[in-house]
């Protein structure tokens, strides 16, 4: 006896004929905003854009009040008010992109990467000098921030979540104002409690403490969330074998959460890696390499970027916008690293 395997259906996934029928509308909505922009005074990009949009949504309507009823009617002008705002969204994301790629590409080179700025003058042509000194001291630079940053984090964020004392309370309202500081403030801070009575000089490591300031608030938060999501029977199992709250909470409460810990962790490098006004204000920027965090100036890409801005020539702008690319390329990859390893199969 054969048996027939029904297929699930799925009335909410549009069929063949509705995605002809949806881009029917589309070109029509397209033509009038077309026409309407060339016969009328309304000129210009924006135009065009709200007048298909209008379009778009009285067609959309009406032919799916007519095909289908009032309630589809509806349904299909909230559905394109909802992909209109995801075009909204998207469209600022994409034209910085394009921006940054079409202006910084051209000041790649070879020897970007191997050689810095010491000996390279900034109306010289392009292929002479590079970042080098830049990388390496955004990389000192947030290393010592991370090394700062996650102990402190993680554990306020232990304290947030399994210890729940007293002071609870006031440390989130902290941690919270914390995190909506601006940048400069934190830079003026490290400036005026550490710079001027006693460094009175500036080296990379009073950067990476303003950089530290901004950085805490993001590690804790996220690691909260991230504790949170840790089942509450892990703990109980680990106290009902006869281990101790810490104990439990370093063997089984952290392991659990290691891989939104790192998450953490990457979220907070992303938060500070471009950071510009504790960095102008603090390392004294540098046209050379230098590894010492405790003496003499450092140089970094947020400092790089601003120098060749502020000097005008056509050499330096596109030396600047090179160094937009770099930075950019960084951030986003390790926004795709946090995303990735906040994956629910590589978490397991």
């Amino acid at each position: 006896m054969s048996t027939t395997t029904v297929k699930p259906q799925k009335p909410w996934v549009a069929s063949p004929k509705d995605r002809v029928e949806s881009v029917l509308v589309f070109i029509v909505a397209i033509a009038i905003s077309a026409v309407t922009v060339a016969v009328t005074p309304m000129k210009g990009k924006l135009a065009y854009v709200a007048l298909f949009f209008i379009s778009y949504l009285v067609l959309d309507y009406f032919f799916n009040r007519i095909k289908r009823g009032k309630a589809a009617g509806i349904d299909s002008v909230f559905r394109a008010i909802v992909g209109m705002a995801i075009a909204i969204a998207i469209t600022p994301i994409v034209s910085i992109l394009a921006a940054v790629w079409q202006r910084g590409h051209k000041g790649l080179h070879l020897s970007l990467f191997t050689t810095d700025m010491h000996s390279a003058a900034p109306s010289d042509p392009i292929i002479n000098g590079g970042l080098l000194h830049a990388i390496i001291g955004t990389g000192l630079l947030v290393a010592f921030a991370l090394v700062i940053s996650v102990p402190l984090g993680i554990l306020t964020a232990l304290y947030l979540t399994e210890i729940r004392g007293r002071f609870t309370r006031p440390i989130k309202f902290l941690v919270q104002a914390m995190s909506g500081i601006p940048s400069i403030v934190a830079g003026l801070f490290i400036l005026a409690a550490i710079v001027y009575p006693f460094t009175k000089a500036y080296n990379g490591i009073v950067g990476s403490l303003a950089l530290s300031i901004l950085m805490i608030p993001t590690v804790a938060r996220t690691s909260e969330e991230v504790l949170r999501l840790i089942p509450s029977e892990l703990r109980e199992a680990g106290v009902a074998l006869g281990g101790t709250q810490w104990r439990t909470v370093a063997m089984v409460v952290v392991p659990a959460a290691r891989s939104g810990l790192v998450t953490a962790m990457i979220l907070g490098i992303a938060r500070i890696a471009g950071e510009t006004a504790p960095i102008l204000l603090l390392t004294g920027g540098g046209d050379s390499v230098n590894t010492n965090m405790f003496h003499g100036s450092m140089g970094s890409l947020p400092f790089y970027i601003f120098s060749g801005l502020t000097t005008g020539t056509d050499e330096s702008i596109t030396r600047a916008w090179a160094g937009i690319l770099v930075l950019l390329v960084f951030v986003i990859v390790l926004f795709v690293l946090a995303r990735f390893l906040g994956n629910r199969k590589v978490g397991k």
